[in-house]
C-alpha cells in the first residue's frame, strides 16, 4: 500500500450539524419543514433541462437530424450537504456508442472534445427543476479533462476512439494511423465518471470505469487527489487492492458513497469483475470496497445479486455500516428504442438496503491453509479468486469457507411504484428519512444500432432524458 498525502486526503467536516446526505434527519426539524414540498412532487417525475450539444448529424432509423443532448446529468447525484433542495449530478465521459471500425472495437465520440462535468440543481416550489450551477472536472494544472480512454497501463481497455464518421480519433486527423507517429488520441486523466460524493468542505469525489480511478476535485472542479489499483501511478494518493484493476469494460466503479463522518469512501462496481478473466462474466458477484481517508485502511465485502449479470449503478450511505444500492438489469418497462416488441414487464429496478457490519471483511482474512492472500488476484481459494470459486462451486461453498455477502432486503421497487420506463437508474438522493430522489442516466439522448448512431427514445413519441422521481421510503437507522 502506498503512503498517504494526509495534506490532500485528510477530510475534517466543517460543521457537525451539516453532513452529507445519507445520515438520519429525523431530529432536524429544520430540514424536514424545508422538504415538507416532495410530499406533493409529481409521481411521473420531473424532467431535468438540458441544452442541445450537436444537431447536425443524422438518425440511421429516422434518416432525419436528430439531437445529442447536453445534458447526461444521471451517472450519479448526491445530495448538498447543506440545501435541502438542492443535489448535485454527474455525467459520465459524453456521448459515445459502440462501434468496430478499421481499427477494432471501439466507441465512437461524436464531441470527442467534451469535458466531463457536475451540475448543480435545485427543486422549486412549484416541483420544477432548475440548473443552478456547472463545473467542468479539470486536471491538476487546470486544463479540462476529456472522456476519453486512458491508456493500458493505467486501467485502458484498448478502445479505439472513433469519430462520428467512423475515422479513428488521431493526433493528426490529417494523416493516417501510425502506432508510433500519429497514435490514437487518449487521455490518462479522462474519465467516464458514474459516482459522486460532495463533501461539507465544497471538494468533491469522484469514481470512474476507465480505472477504475477514485479522483478528488476542489470546489471549482481542478484534481487534487487521486486513488486507483495502479501501483506505478505516481499521481495516488493511495492504492486500491490490485483486483480491482480486473474490473470489467464499462463496468467499472458505478457507485461512490462517503460515511456520515466523511472519514470513509464507499465504492461499488458495478457487475463481476473480470478476475481473473472473462470467463468469470455470467455471475452475480460484485465487491464493495471502503478506503478510510485518515488512516488509509482498506476493507472489501462481496454483494451478491439477484440475477447474473446485472448492475449496481449506486450506492448512497444511511450510517457507518448501511448503504443503500441500485440493482438492475438493462431493459426498457415499455421497449425503448426497440419499441413495444422490446417490452420488457418483469424489468428489474430496485433498491437496496444493505448492512456493511453482516459481510465478511475480505481484508481481515489471514492466510491458512486453501486461503491466501494474492496481491494480484485478492483473496483466493485453492488457488482460485472468489470469482472462479462461485463459478465451479456456488455461493454455498463460499459461506462453508466462512465467507458471506452482505445482507440485503428491498426497499422500493421502481417498477412497481411509478413504473419507471427507462433503461438505466443511477442516481440515488437521500433527501430526508422518508423521501429518496432517483435519477436516470440518459446517455445524451443518443442511442446506436449496429454502431449507427441514433436518437435514444423512450417510446414511439418520447426521447429519453434526465428525469428526478422522488419517491417515499422509510430511511431511519437504528
Amino acid at each position: 500500500m502506498k503512503s498517504i498525502n494526509k495534506c490532500k486526503l485528510l477530510l475534517a467536516p466543517l460543521m457537525a450539524s451539516i453532513v452529507l446526505a445519507g445520515c438520519n434527519y429525523s431530529n432536524n426539524d429544520t430540514r424536514n419543514a424545508s422538504t415538507s414540498m416532495f410530499d406533493s412532487y409529481p409521481a411521473e417525475g420531473v424532467f431535468l433541462p438540458y441544452n442541445v450539444l450537436r444537431n447536425d448529424l443524422i438518425d440511421a432509423k429516422s434518416q432525419k437530424v436528430f439531437e445529442i443532448r447536453k445534458g447526461g446529468f444521471g451517472s450519479a447525484m448526491t445530495a448538498h450537504p447543506s440545501d435541502a433542495n438542492r443535489f448535485y449530478a454527474l455525467t459520465d465521459r459524453g456521448p459515445n456508442a459502440k462501434y468496430k471500425g478499421d481499427q477494432g472495437k471501439g466507441k465512437i465520440f461524436p464531441t470527442p472534445d467534451y469535458t466531463p462535468r457536475i451540475g448543480l440543481f435545485e427543486v422549486k416550489a412549484n416541483g420544477q427543476i432548475e440548473q443552478i450551477d456547472m463545473i467542468l472536472l479539470r486536471r491538476p494544472d487546470g486544463l479540462p479533462i476529456t472522456g476519453l480512454p486512458n491508456s493500458s497501463a493505467l486501467g485502458g481497455t484498448g478502445e479505439t476512439p472513433y469519430h462520428a464518421d467512423g475515422r479513428p480519433i488521431l493526433e493528426n486527423d490529417s494523416q493516417p494511423y501510425d502506432e508510433t507517429t500519429n497514435p490514437f488520441v487518449l487521455d490518462d486523466y479522462g474519465l467516464d465518471g458514474e459516482g459522486l460524493v460532495a463533501l461539507s468542505d465544497g471538494t468533491f469525489w469522484v469514481s470512474d470505469e476507465y480505472g477504475p480511478h477514485i479522483v478528488h476535485f476542489d470546489a471549482k472542479g481542478r484534481e487534487i487527489g487521486r486513488i486507483n489499483a495502479f501501483a506505478n501511478d505516481e499521481r495516488v494518493d493511495l492504492t486500491l487492492p490490485a483486483e480491482f484493476g480486473n474490473r470489467r469494460a464499462n463496468r467499472g466503479m458505478e457507485g461512490l458513497a462517503v460515511t456520515p463522518d466523511e472519514k470513509t469512501l464507499v465504492g461499488m462496481m458495478q457487475s463481476t469483475m473480470y478476475n481473473p478473466s472473462n470467463a468469470v462474466k455470467d455471475l452475480d458477484i460484485t465487491r464493495i470496497v471502503t478506503v478510510n481517508l485518515e488512516s488509509g485502511s482498506i476493507g472489501q465485502y462481496l454483494y451478491r445479486q439477484e440475477k447474473r449479470q446485472n448492475s449496481n449503478s449506486e450506492i448512497v450511505a444511511l450510517s457507518a455500516t448501511q448503504f443503500l444500492v441500485i440493482e438492475r438489469d438493462g431493459n426498457f418497462l415499455y421497449g425503448g428504442p426497440n419499441g413495444e416488441k422490446a417490452a420488457a414487464p418483469d424489468a428489474q429496478k430496485q433498491i437496496y438496503r444493505i448492512d456493511l457490519a453482516s459481510g465478511t471483511n475480505l481484508e481481515t482474512i489471514t492466510d491458512s491453509g486453501d486461503i491466501e492472500q494474492d496481491t494480484e488476484r485478492g483473496l483466493t481459494l485453492s488457488g482460485r479468486t472468489l470469482e472462479e470459486f462461485v463459478l465451479e462451486q456456488g455461493w454455498s461453498a463460499l459461506a462453508s469457507a466462512g465467507i458471506r455477502p452482505v445482507s440485503k432486503s428491498l426497499l422500493v421497487d421502481m417498477v412497481a411504484k411509478v413504473n419507471y420506463p427507462h433503461d438505466k437508474m443511477e442516481g440515488l438522493w437521500v433527501i430526508d428519512d422518508r423521501h429518496l430522489g432517483v435519477l436516470n442516466d440518459d446517455d445524451f439522448a443518443t442511442w446506436a444500432t449496429s454502431g449507427e448512431l441514433e436518437q435514444k427514445m423512450l417510446d414511439t413519441n418520447t426521447v429519453d432524458g434526465n428525469r428526478l422521481f422522488i419517491v417515499e421510503a422509510d430511511l431511519s437507522t437504528q
